[in-house]
């Protein structure tokens, strides 16, 4: 399951942000964001809350992959 989607980095790239700038807007060490990107953490969902707030979007759009 090495290629699953990781949702925050495919928004990360839709919405033209780098997971350093990502880091920075959070307050986070950029090694934490690069972390959750690569599916090797879980942010917590007050995290997952600040995440959807910077990337505007709905946290719905974290979590489950649109298919359309």
């Amino acid at each position: 399951m090495a290629d699953r989607i990781n949702r925050i980095k495919e928004l990360l790239i839709i919405k033209g942000m780098s997971q350093r700038e990502l880091a920075d807007k959070l307050g986070e060490n950029p090694n934490t964001i690069a972390a959750i990107c690569n599916n090797k953490a879980q942010p917590h969902l007050v995290d997952l809350k600040k995440i959807a707030k910077v990337l505007d979007v709905n946290i719905k759009e974290l979590l489950v992959l649109n298919t359309w």
